[in-house]
């Protein structure tokens, strides 16, 4: 069965701890909590103070996905908030293993996120270093985009490449993942999938996430 790590991006920031204490008593199995800096993304949203929080409100696994530059400089405060999975991107490492190195050094797991324009082979040589890989089916920054379809194909790729090379990383989705579309991408490989309006806007989220955890 996939990991459901709904997005909180996408939860009511008036009634936060009505959509954790739902996400708790769900079989959602990690909060994926998008840190955005309006510098690498057209957006901002939250930062440490508001991941701390979340940590004292859930036992589950806590992935934060860091949509920022300089992901170095904020890497411990983000460790001390709670966060279990750090995700740096790509396009914002000037010097990617230096960054998982650290990431590793600080007791966190550590993920690598690639834009859509990026192509899954820019991981190949780090794939022994990480733990996730977090395709971006949408351009980063806005919940609520449309799944962009070539990412079915990247999939397929990186799960050639990562059983090829006899590895255990994970293939994490996000963006514009809906129960339409869910069954595709998990039949093309990947096995995290990251859903926010699908699960928020539902008028049944437990059923949704239910629905999703059962494909």
């Amino acid at each position: 069965m996939p990991i459901i790590a709904p997005s909180l991006l996408s939860a009511n920031f008036l009634n936060l701890d009505a959509d954790c204490k739902m996400l708790n008593e769900s079989q959602a199995d990690w909060y994926h909590l998008d840190v955005m800096d309006g510098r690498f993304v057209p957006n901002i949203s939250f930062g440490p103070m508001l991941i701390e929080f979340f940590r004292k409100a859930t036992t589950k696994v806590c992935d934060v996905h860091l949509m920022i530059e300089e992901p170095e400089k904020y890497a411990e405060q983000f460790k001390n908030a709670g966060a279990d999975i750090l995700t740096v991107h790509f396009e914002a490492c000037t010097h990617l293993h230096r960054n998982i190195q650290q990431i590793k050094g600080l007791g966190m797991k550590a993920g690598v996120a690639l834009n859509p324009h990026t192509p899954v082979s820019s991981v190949s040589d780090i794939l022994h270093d990480i733990d996730l890989v977090c395709l971006m089916s949408v351009n980063p920054g806005f919940g609520g985009q449309k799944f962009i379809p070539f990412t079915l194909e990247k999939i397929k790729q990186l799960r050639k490449m990562i059983d090829e090379k006899g590895l255990n990383v994970h293939i994490e989705i996000d963006g514009g993942v809906t129960l339409e579309n869910a069954p595709y991408i998990i039949a093309a490989g990947a096995d995290v999938l990251v859903a926010g309006n699908t699960v928020f806007k539902s008028a049944d989220q437990k059923a949704t996430i239910a629905q999703l955890k059962a494909l």
